[in-house]
């Protein structure tokens, strides 16, 4: 068993549920931290009820298809209580997979390496305003805390990111922290006049001033870093082939 079935249990101990209960709450306030797909929370509870960790019966309500609740055994509250220990217990080997394109960034451009970077950067970004926008939760610190996980590594990798796309900027001679004579240009699509993307591609340099700390703790880390903002606006945009957009 793994996480998924503590997860399932966990939700269980709470109150007897339904499936599509079971899977909206899922989706809807703790996809940043675990990610489960319909089918398969489906398939671990079936699994949990042969296991008979879980009790499924069936209900109706008037006219509506009949759907069936789950409810946790005595069996399954112990098992929930063994495998939350294991898992509290437990050190996580942390791998990215992000980090296999990193292996072979060398095999392209390095323009393109710096837009295809700026897009993860941006996505990164993205996620972290919705992360940071979420309220505590009001019934449990567990869940408050696991939010505060999330976001820590979000803002880790976010950081981290900064630092090789400033590394890759030095190493091709730009001076660190700020691209060469204020512009860094995307290669142009094949077949495009160069007059007709004219500026596209092109960004601001970033200062030597925007290095300041990205992380500040006293501010709970906010994404308006002064050097994560400076590097949002410096990283060249990937330009749209011909007939996009």
């Amino acid at each position: 068993m793994d996480e998924r079935e503590l997860l399932l249990l966990g939700l269980l101990m709470v109150q007897s549920q339904h499936g599509y209960q079971i899977n909206e709450f899922i989706e809807r306030n703790l996809d940043h931290i675990v990610a489960m797909k319909k089918p398969t929370a489906y398939a671990l509870l079936e699994r949990l009820s042969q296991a008979g960790y879980v009790a499924a019966r069936s209900e109706q309500d008037g006219k509506r298809p009949p759907r069936t609740v789950y409810q946790i055994t005595p069996t399954g509250s112990q098992m929930f209580l063994t495998l939350l220990r294991e898992n509290l217990a437990r050190a996580e080997r942390m791998t990215f997979a992000g980090d296999v394109g990193v292996l072979f960034l060398d095999h392209l451009p390095r323009e393109e390496v710096l837009a295809l970077l700026g897009q993860r950067f941006e996505a990164i970004e993205a996620a972290l305003v919705v992360h940071e926008q979420t309220p505590p939760h009001e019934h449990g610190l567990g869940v408050t805390l696991a939010l505060e996980h999330v976001l820590l590594l979000e803002r880790a990798e976010r950081d981290w990111l900064a630092s090789v796309i400033e590394r890759l900027q030095t190493e091709d001679g730009l001076a660190p922290g700020r691209l060469e004579a204020g512009t860094a240009k995307t290669p142009t699509p094949a077949g495009e006049d160069a007059h007709a993307t004219s500026g596209v591609g092109e960004t601001p340099a970033l200062q030597a001033s925007d290095g300041a700390a990205i992380f500040d703790e006293q501010q709970g880390g906010s994404i308006g870093s002064t050097r994560a903002q400076a590097l949002a606006r410096a990283l060249p945009k990937p330009q749209q082939q011909e007939g996009q957009g």
